[in-house]
């Protein structure tokens, strides 16, 4: 199984939100700024070598809370 990560909103969320493409774990790349964004909406996408090849998907929402405050 492979995963890989689509719809990204904002389109910034590729800059700090990763995905392993073996292990579908998550992984933060950069800082979360809650001023700047305080949610990232997107898909993860896991699919088969099978022939055809099957997939499926799930809807993640990441909220960032702003501690500061």
């Amino acid at each position: 199984v492979t995963y890989t990560v689509t719809n990204f909103i904002p389109p910034s969320g590729r800059d700090v939100i990763s995905v392993n493409p073996n292990t579908g774990e998550i992984h933060l790349t950069g800082a979360l700024d809650f001023e700047e964004v305080n949610i990232f909406d997107f898909r993860i996408e896991a699919r088969d070598q099978g022939w055809p090849p099957l997939s499926g998907h799930c809807k993640l929402l990441v909220e960032v809370l702003d501690v500061n405050d």
